[in-house]
């Protein structure tokens, strides 16, 4: 039976950019399978009562200095060096979310995430603009057109809202978070627990 890793993904979160070429590398090391979860973050936030760190510990004397040292270690240590922080961050990512979705019901959820990832955290895609997105979509292969109109389905706004209800109750608060069967796993730095869990026989 193969073995997978799911990661629970909002392309808002800056954190999901810095996991995801790590996290794939470690996959396909270990013959795993990389499955995605689209949540919509806010609403997480919202339910658990977390906030985004730079908020939540910005009167912390130090802890954000700390976070952003940690950060440019782990870029340095992975080569992300195109990472820049996006002009429009913090973004809505409500519709990218439900396109993500969609794409997640046809099999193609890994897909969508490689299309947009970099455009958004790399290159500025302007996250207002259907046609920017949609640009960047049809040179990956998806009908933008269609996607953006599935994500206005009840169908699909109601399974991203229960994925986020579902993470939520399985433990999750934030991004990254990443099981290994019913082993969660939180944060980047939790990279090599993931690949040990992954290496289990």
């Amino acid at each position: 039976m193969t073995k997978r890793v799911e990661l629970v993904f909002d392309f808002v979160s800056p954190n999901a950019y810095m996991v995801w070429g790590p996290l794939k590398e470690i996959a396909a090391r270990r013959g795993a399978e990389l499955a995605v979860i689209p949540v919509f973050l806010a609403g997480m936030h919202r339910i658990t009562g977390n906030a985004p760190p730079m908020i939540r510990d910005a009167e912390v004397k130090g802890k954000n200095a700390y976070a952003q040292l940690e950060m440019d270690r782990y870029i340095a240590k992975h080569g992300l060096t195109k990472y820049r922080l996006h002009p429009q961050f913090p973004f809505n990512s409500i519709t990218l979310q439900r396109m993500l979705q969609a794409a997640c019901n046809d099999g193609r959820g890994v897909e969508f995430v490689e299309a947009l990832l970099a455009p958004i955290w790399e290159e500025g895609l302007d996250i207002a603009s259907p046609q920017a997105i949609g640009s960047v979509l049809a040179a990956a292969g998806f009908d933008a057109a269609e996607l953006f109109a599935r994500a206005q389905s009840d169908d699909v706004k109601q399974a991203l809202a229960a994925n986020t209800d579902a993470v939520v109750e399985r433990g999750a608060f934030g991004i990254p978070t990443m099981w290994v069967g019913n082993e969660m796993f939180f944060g980047k730095e939790r990279l090599g627990q993931v690949e040990e869990e992954l290496a289990k026989d």
